[in-house]
């Protein structure tokens, strides 16, 4: 583990579900027997993006919800890395959800970590992209009343080959949806559901820790994966919703161009 550890010392604040997310990553790594130099993540900005500091592997620290596209084109550049893009829901489904979107259909052969607290939180509690209706937040004073975006939903719809959900309270089973999902080949995309301790405060992690359910098995098609992964007041379900293996992106430019 210690392998994966940079000399920083982690900033987030007490209990935050990074903490998790992080040490579920190292054991990932660890199960893979990847080496750092084998390994690069790519960060946006926000409080996951912290994680660029703490995390040992290759990095790349870009602007807010450009993940994704840094990520792909490490990919491009170097078939033989891993690579993860690593962001929160406001970056990943705000200003980066037509990079999310078009490498889902490409089937770049990316893992992408969402990390989802339903806000803006490092920038102090703005509504996202993915705040649930009637919450009050600095940019919602009377509740939010627009639509959250479901982002299994939408891996699904834009054809990810790969789409899970999970949830830190539970760490061997965030810890193993992570290894498979970097062991596939094609585009993987696992939301964390990961509540701001500061700022999520009705739907926050013991809300989550009590309705939580773990789906066993991956639907066959994507239509019974989107009624599986469907949530409710009183059901999150968790885990691998939907599997498939086809071309992945690179692979297929290199037999349009040739090989270098």
């Amino acid at each position: 583990m210690e392998n994966y550890k940079t000399s920083c010392f982690p900033t987030w604040c007490p209990g935050c579900a990074n903490f998790a997310v992080m040490t579920a990553l190292q054991n990932a790594f660890l199960a893979l027997n990847l080496k750092p130099q084998e390994i690069i993540c790519s960060y946006d900005i926000g409080c996951g993006a912290n994680m660029g500091n703490f995390l040992k592997t290759s990095a790349f620290l870009g602007l807010h919800g450009r993940s994704v596209p840094l990520a792909a084109g490490a990919k491009m550049a170097n078939p033989d890395l891993t690579v993860l893009a690593i962001g929160g829901d406001g970056g990943q489904l705000g200003e980066g959800g037509n990079h999310l979107i078009h490498a889902a259909r490409r089937n770049d052969d990316i893992t992408v970590i969402i990390l989802n607290n339903f806000f803006f939180s490092l920038t102090t509690g703005q509504a996202s992209p993915t705040t649930p209706l009637g919450i009050v937040s600095k940019t919602t004073p009377e509740g939010s009343g627009v639509l959250p975006l479901d982002i299994v939903n939408l891996s699904l719809v834009a054809g990810a080959s790969f789409v899970a959900r999970t949830f830190p309270g539970k760490a061997e089973h965030f810890t193993g949806v992570i290894t498979k999902a970097i062991k596939h080949k094609g585009f993987s995309v696992i939301e964390v559901i990961s509540p701001c301790v500061t700022f999520s405060k009705e739907y926050n992690f013991a809300y989550y820790l009590q309705r939580v359910k773990e789906v066993k098995t991956s639907c066959e098609t994507a239509d019974e994966a989107l009624k599986c992964a469907r949530m409710a007041k009183d059901n999150v379900p968790i885990g691998i919703f939907y599997q498939l293996e086809r071309e992945v992106f690179h692979k297929l430019m290199l037999k349009q161009v040739g090989s270098p």
